[in-house]
């Protein structure tokens, strides 16, 4: 494996109660006027998940998610010749961790020097064919598209779905054994389900 490709995603869940010290709602993601949670991907060159990160509210940015969940374990394989590419959102990252550059407000992309432009071309599109993770496991895996279960648990919720995920790639007859558009919920330990809260207690 040549590189591994880091990307955050919001995973959305019904409306959430919880106050940031700033007055903003903990688990709105403004970005994308949604509530849920932040989840970390990893994956593979061409866009095979490899892990998924515990979850942290959605208004965290991904830099920060990903400092508390990947980047340790990232340091250490970019030092074995492992790097990893990541997009704007984990800029700021350090060593090792390969993100295209940022422009100044009202520069355009011509305005850098021509060595930067490769690089960030570069950078684009080999991360593009690994951020393909999250869509995939969405599209395949509906529940991942809405939780409706306490947030606490879209962290589990997505490692499972990326088990299931590997099972369902190796299989030589998945499209019989595991139609796309099941629910997760039907291949969830009943403990998921029976021992979700209240949504109004977070």
């Amino acid at each position: 494996m040549t590189h591994v490709v880091l990307d955050g995603t919001l995973i959305e869940s019904d409306r959430l109660a919880g106050i940031r010290e700033n007055g903003n709602n903990l688990w709105f993601r403004q970005k994308h006027k949604a509530f849920g949670g932040n989840v970390q991907f990893l994956s593979a060159p061409d866009g095979t998940p490899l892990w998924g990160s515990d979850v942290e509210p959605g208004s965290t940015p991904d830099i920060t998610a990903a400092r508390l969940h990947a980047l340790p374990a990232l340091y250490k394989a970019a030092s074995d010749g492992l790097p990893t590419l990541a997009d704007k959102g984990h800029i700021g990252a350090g060593t090792g961790i390969l993100i295209q550059v940022r422009r100044s407000k009202g520069q355009s992309e011509q305005a850098l020097c021509a060595d930067i432009r490769t690089f960030d071309a570069l950078v684009r599109s080999i991360r593009d064919l690994g951020e393909r993770t999250a869509a995939e496991l969405k599209q395949r895996w509906r529940t991942l598209q809405h939780i409706t279960l306490s947030p606490s648990r879209i962290g589990d919720i997505a490692r499972a779905a990326l088990t299931l995920n590997r099972i369902w790639k190796r299989s030589p007859t998945r499209e019989r054994q595991l139609s796309p558009s099941w629910s997760l919920n039907e291949w969830l330990p009943a403990s998921l389900v029976s021992n979700s809260r209240p949504i109004e207690a977070f």
